[in-house]
C-alpha cells in the first residue's frame, strides 16, 4: 500500500517539477480530499468488503482510512512536509547549479519548528491500541516477579563481562589509540560513530568521536540514537561536528554539569547568554530557552559552520537535572514527557543524541525506553523482551543500562506511558 505515503508521492512529482504542492495547506487538504473521497467510495458495506479497485491497482479498504486519519490527526503530516520543503529548496539550487552535482544529505539542515509547548496526545489506531495494551498486560506480569526482572537483567550482563573480554584485542582498536584514550569510555568499532574527517573543518582532524549508534529494529516510526559520553572541552568541537554531519534533530542530556556540587560529569557545551559560542569552526546560538513544567530544560540551538554560506542546523536540547548517577529518578513523568516530544520528531530527520556522563547507565536506559514504545507503536512486539533489546545495545556499547535498578525502572516508565496512550484514546 506505497500509495498511502503522501510524502514519497509528493517527494516524487518534485523531483519530476519543482515547485508541486507549494504550502502546508494545500497539503492537508490533499489528506482530507482523499478521506472524504475514500470514505464515500466505502460507504457501501459490499463494495468495502470486496475493495474497489482504483487506478494503478490501489484497493480502497478500511487500512487505507486507518493511515491516512492517523497521520492526518498526529504531528506526523506536519514533519514530513517540512522535509519535503526543505527538499524543494535544495532542487531549486540544484536546478540553478547544475554543473555541480551535491548530495541531499550533506545539504539537508532540520527545519522542524521546534516548541516548549506540552506536547499534543498520540491519537492511536485500533491496532497500535491492541499493541499497547498486549505490552502493558506482558510488562504489569514481569514486574510482579522481582526475581523474574532480576534474572533477565543477568542475561545481558553476562552478554556485557563476555563482551569486556574482547576489549583488549578486537573490539575496540580506535578507542585504544593514544590519541583517543584520555575520550574516555571503550567503544566498539563496527558501531562507533565516524566523523568526516578533515582539518578544514576541525581542528583535530580524527575521525574519532565517543559515540556509538543504538538501533534495535527498523521502520519509519522507530528513531536511531546516538549513545556518547558527556562532552569534554577537548571533545566539543567533535561533538557539534557529529551533530551537523548527521543532522541530528534532537539531543537528550541526562545529567547535570557536576555531581553534588563537585565533580565534573559534563562539561558546559551549550549555553550562551547574549553572543554565540565557538568551538573551532563551529558556532552554536541560543534561540530561547524554556524550563518545562515538569523542571525539563529546553533550549533551541542554532549550529552552523563559521566562513559556511549554508543555514543553521536546528536543534532541540533537553536537559533532565534529577537523574542520578547509577540510580533512578523518583518518578517517570519526566522520562515520559521526553519521550512525548520525540513522538513528534520523523526519524527521517536524523538520530537522537542521547547522553548521560559516560554515556552508557541511564543513557542506555534512555534509549531501551524510547526504542522500546516506537517499536510497540509499530507493532514489532518482539520489544516486549527487554532483556533481548539490552544485550542487543551492549552489543553496540558496552555497559548499556548499568544497574538493575535502572533495568526496573525502563519496566516502570513503558507501563506508565502505554497506560496515558491507552486512556481516552481512540479512532
Amino acid at each position: 500500500m506505497t500509495a498511502v505515503n503522501l510524502g514519497d508521492t509528493v517527494s516524487i512529482f518534485r523531483s519530476q517539477r519543482i515547485g508541486m504542492v507549494q504550502t502546508m495547506e494545500q497539503y492537508f487538504f490533499c489528506y482530507n480530499a482523499i478521506i472524504d473521497e475514500l470514505e464515500d467510495l466505502t460507504s457501501d458495506s459490499k463494495s468495502l468488503a470486496r475493495g474497489t479497485p482504483l487506478m494503478d491497482g490501489l484497493k480502497c479498504d478500511g487500512n487505507s482510512l486507518t493511515v491516512l486519519k492517523r497521520e492526518r490527526r498526529t504531528g506526523y503530516i506536519v514533519g514530513y512536509i517540512s522535509v519535503l520543503l526543505v527538499a524543494e529548496g535544495l532542487l531549486s539550487a540544484m536546478a540553478a547549479t547544475s554543473t555541480e552535482k551535491s548530495s541531499v544529505s550533506s545539504s539537508l539542515t532540520n527545519p522542524f519548528n521546534f516548541s516548549s509547548d506540552p506536547p499534543p496526545k498520540l491519537v492511536l489506531s485500533e491496532n497500535q491500541l491492541f499493541y499497547c495494551s498486549d505490552a502493558i498486560k506482558s510488562f504489569k506480569e514481569k514486574t510482579r516477579s522481582p526475581d523474574k526482572i532480576e534474572k533477565e537483567f543477568d542475561i545481558p550482563k553476562e552478554f556485557d563481562h563476555l563482551e569486556l573480554q574482547d576489549v583488549a584485542t578486537e573490539s575496540c582498536k580506535e578507542a585504544l589509540r593514544d590519541v583517543n584514550r584520555r575520550k574516555n569510555r571503550y567503544k566498539i568499532d563496527k558501531t562507533r560513530v565516524v566523523l568526516k574527517s578533515s582539518e578544514v573543518t576541525r581542528s583535530s582532524g580524527s575521525d574519532y568521536i565517543n559515540a556509538s549508534f543504538a538501533e534495535v529494529g527498523s521502520g519509519e516510526s522507530v528513531s536511531r540514537c546516538i549513545a556518547t559520553q558527556g562532552p569534554l572541552p577537548e571533545t566539543y568541537e567533535d561533538f557539534w561536528e557529529m551533530v551537523i554531519q548527521y543532522h541530528c534533530p534532537v539531543i537528550v542530556m541526562l545529567t547535570q554539569l557536576f555531581d553534588d556540587g563537585k565533580i565534573v560529569k559534563c562539561g558546559d557545551y551549550f549555553t550562551s547568554e547574549d553572543k554565540p559560542r565557538e568551538f573551532g569552526n563551529i558556532h552554536v546560538t541560543t534561540k530561547w530557552t524554556r524550563t518545562t513544567d515538569t523542571f525539563l530544560v529546553l533550549s533551541c540551538l542554532e549550529v552552523k559552520y563559521k566562513q559556511s554560506e549554508e543555514p543553521s542546523h536546528s536543534v532541540l536540547h533537553i536537559q533532565y537535572l534529577e537523574w542520578p548517577d547509577m540510580g533512578v529518578p523518583d518518578g517517570t513523568l519526566e522520562i515520559r514527557e521526553i519521550v512525548k516530544r520525540i513522538y513528534h520528531i520523523p526519524p527521517v530527520l536524523g538520530p537522537i543524541v542521547v547522553h548521560c556522563s559516560a554515556g552508557v547507565g541511564r543513557t542506555g536506559a534512555f534509549c531501551t525506553i524510547l526504542n522500546t514504545i516506537q517499536r510497540i507503536l509499530d507493532g514489532n512486539m518482539t520489544a516486549l523482551n527487554l532483556s533481548d533489546t539490552v544485550s542487543i545495545f551492549r552489543s553496540q556499547r558496552i555497559g548499556m543500562v548499568q544497574t538493575k535498578e535502572q533495568y526496573s525502572f525502563c519496566y516502570n516508565v513503558l507501563i506508565d506511558e502505554l497506560e496515558d496512550l491507552t486512556s481516552n484514546n481512540n479512532l
